[in-house]
């Protein structure tokens, strides 16, 4: 069995070490159980000690436990945190799933001010707007986590599947999905069903129905299945009401609205909007969504098949995320690129197939990027195994490599 402690969360630990004792909060937020708690209570903790950070200069409070309840109140935590503090030392506050406590927003700007360095974990974005936002305006870096890339779930089962290709890893990986603990379950289906029920459901009654107090949740659920079942195509609220409307399920269109930022808020999709290469203009109608985690995926839709291309292109653009890219849906005439990845002055456009056996499909991938004028590197990534190879300047290149990078 995989052992949690040893998934390498390198470039995460990176980041929290570049920020230390910065003079601004880190605030680490992801969807839940995608490895905030871990990155954070374990791996950072032992970093800091071992580089000469003492245990009485590190104040760690988990709020998802019960014995820390009477802390779920802004000014028990902060009589709390202050009784902790070492004098004329460096303190390090670390918070995990911040938003348990009622107000902590006032808590986290007055340590802060007092100049201690402060990291928070969250599970929904709904901690980054009010008063967190308004108190600390410019104070604070947002680390946005995933569950793990295909290579961390590749490196975190390395040992005991070391015998498995690449390619039936990631066939494991589009099946049962990336949350770190499902590398604890082995091929027990059991288990991980139960595992990604419990999570589903966390999330859906904890940072969607209880906190934004949603009335009707069997038409939401509706809603996340519909979304579920369309990652990679272009939606609109408006076009998801109709669908669903003439379905039976009769729901407005600005309800609909609501339901998408709500899944946003708690991370369990990822908003795509669409550029107009020739244009030059961002477009208001359509975009694209893309979900945090296959397995929850297949396990809420019962294992209902999808298109592996679709499949493909929702890890890629998880990887881009993680990479530090904004990404857009590209518009060029009629066409689409699936991806504009930028990232400072740097521009990738990326086409996403399964594959390009044919003469016929590589033609379909291609024909886009004829259509654009500039000059920005232009890839297309698939799962075949051709060596790489370029097409009048087209990159082609393996999914698998480029997910291994």
């Amino acid at each position: 069995m995989a052992n949690l402690n040893f998934i390498d969360r390198e470039d995460y630990l990176n980041t929290l070490v570049s920020f230390k004792d910065k003079g601004v909060i880190k605030v680490i937020t992801g969807i839940r159980r995608c490895g905030k708690s871990t990155l954070l209570l374990k791996i950072f903790t032992e970093w800091l000690k071992k580089n000469g950070v003492s245990n009485e200069q590190i104040i760690a409070i988990d709020l998802e436990l019960k014995t820390n309840s009477h802390l779920c109140d802004e000014q028990e935590l902060y009589r709390y945190i202050k009784s902790k503090i070492v004098k004329n030392s460096p303190n390090y506050v670390l918070i995990d799933e911040v938003q348990n406590c009622a107000g902590f927003q006032k808590a986290i700007a007055s340590l802060h001010k007092e100049g201690i360095d402060v990291y928070i974990t969250g599970s929904n974005a709904f901690i980054l707007s009010g008063e967190l936002a308004t108190f600390l305006s410019g104070r604070y870096v947002q680390i946005k986590m995933l569950p793990l890339s295909f290579k961390e779930f590749v490196n975190a089962q390395k040992q005991s599947l070391e015998h498995i290709s690449l390619e039936k890893l990631y066939q494991k990986y589009i099946q049962i999905g990336s949350f770190p603990q499902v590398t604890e379950f082995g091929e027990n289906e059991k288990l991980i069903g139960e595992y990604l029920d419990a999570i589903y459901n966390t999330i859906f009654k904890k940072d969607i129905i209880d906190r934004r107090s949603i009335a009707n949740p069997a038409m939401l659920e509706d809603v996340i299945k519909f979304v579920f079942d369309n990652i990679g195509c272009l939606l609109s609220s408006k076009k998801i009401s109709d669908t669903m409307t003439s379905n039976g399920r009769k729901i407005s269109q600005p309800t609909i609205e609501n339901y998408l930022t709500y899944l946003e808020e708690a991370f369990l999709i990822y908003k795509a909007n669409r550029y107009d290469i020739k244009g030059k203009e961002y477009l208001k109608s359509l975009s694209k969504y893309y979900i945090a985690d296959l397995g929850m995926r297949n396990y809420l839709l019962n294992y209902h098949g999808m298109d592996k291309g679709r499949m493909l292109e929702n890890i890629i653009y998880l990887e881009l995320l993680k990479r530090g890219y904004k990404i857009h849906i590209g518009k060029v005439d009629t066409n689409e690129v699936d991806f504009i990845a930028t990232k400072g002055g740097e521009i990738k456009y990326i086409q996403v197939a399964e594959t390009i056996s044919s003469q016929e499909t590589l033609k379909r991938e291609i024909s886009p990027f004829k259509q654009i004028k500039d000059f920005h590197q232009r890839i297309l990534i698939t799962l075949d195994y051709d060596p790489n190879v370029s097409y009048d300047g087209i990159l082609h290149i393996n999914a698998l490599d480029f997910l291994m990078n």
